[in-house]
């Protein structure tokens, strides 16, 4: 990706391009955490190059002690201001809105290009789909201490740096934003062999449409959440509660609406082993499923239809 404008790359930009094009994956990660968006991510990292290729056409590269924390301060300045216009995009949205997924290449598949970041974060930085959604309630700056500090490591007086806060209110938020993480998701990760097998356990019973199969796998409060823009079924306007009332929706789908041709390819997601609908050789679905602490029953589904979201997911594995 070129990030300069037409013409021959003046001195400025050329460098400008090489540093970016180092921290670029960091960068990426970093944005895409706090947004949940790759096409906003990668305007703001558009917007990233451009202000560092204005700064360095401005006064030399000597005079940026750490180029990977100016990068960052940058990139983490520019995500909280494009926050607004999020949010106003939110209002209008139809339905739940769920963060854009990352799907990982399939098992046995060749690795992402290495100069695609939203495929390289995958290999370093990734934020499960469900946390993701817990970061949403969360404000702007609340969020970015959160994701540097939790996610990335970030001392908090480098992100009083970054953000051009004092220590004290940088740990004020860091702490706001843990406590209500905690409570929306407690600390638990269960084994990526239970997970697989109830993600296939959960596409099973819902392909099949069956309703006692999933009344098994699904835990008495499990919620589900539909994301289609408006554009596509199956789609509620609001998170769907209660084992009896999700299994019966998912159910119906299975038995009635499902498209023809479906093909499901077991893939990452954000990190975590789900499930990636393809329907007549294009992507359909992302389904992706978090477990009831003891790991036995599934406790939230958030299912990914709405088409602009789907993109970036590639079929792979098929035989010519």
């Amino acid at each position: 990706m070129s990030e300069s404008t037409a013409g021959p790359a003046t001195e400025a930009e050329e460098t400008a391009t090489r540093l970016y094009t180092g921290h670029r994956e960091l960068l990426f990660s970093v944005v895409y955490n706090m947004l949940g968006s790759v096409a906003d991510t990668e305007d703001v990292l558009q917007e990233t190059w451009l202000s560092l290729a204005g700064r360095l056409s401005r006064a030399p590269l000597e005079e940026i002690d750490n180029p990977r924390a100016y990068l960052v301060r940058i990139a983490v300045n520019h995500a909280l201001a494009r926050q607004s216009a999020i949010s106003r995009r939110r209002e209008t949205y139809v339905g739940p809105w769920l963060p854009e997924p990352l799907v990982a290449a399939a098992p046995g598949q060749p690795g992402p290009d290495a100069g695609d970041a939203a495929d390289a974060s995958l290999r370093s930085e990734s934020v499960s789909l469900a946390l993701l959604v817990v970061l949403e309630s969360l404000s702007p700056l609340e969020r970015a201490v959160f994701v540097l500090h939790e996610v990335f490591g970030y001392a908090h007086t480098e992100i009083a740096e970054v953000l051009d806060r004092s220590p004290a209110a940088v740990r004020q938020l860091a702490h706001r934003a843990r406590a209500h993480v905690q409570a929306r998701r407690p600390r638990f990760a269960a084994h990526p062999r239970v997970r697989r097998e109830a993600t296939r356990r959960f596409v099973e019973a819902a392909l099949g449409g069956d309703v006692g199969a999933l009344m098994e796998i699904l835990a008495p409060d499990v919620t589900l959440w539909t994301d289609g823009g408006g554009k596509v079924r199956p789609a509620a306007l609001r998170p769907v509660h209660g084992r009896e009332q999700v299994s019966r929706m998912i159910a119906s789908f299975g038995r009635r609406r499902a498209p023809e041709n479906l093909e499901i390819q077991y893939r990452h997601v954000n990190g975590d082993p789900s499930a990636v609908v393809f329907a007549d050789d294009s992507p359909y679905a992302v389904m992706v499923m978090d477990l009831t602490p003891e790991g036995d029953r599934v406790s939230d589904i958030y299912l990914v239809t709405n088409p602009e979201k789907l993109t970036r997911v590639r079929q792979e594995g098929r035989r010519p």
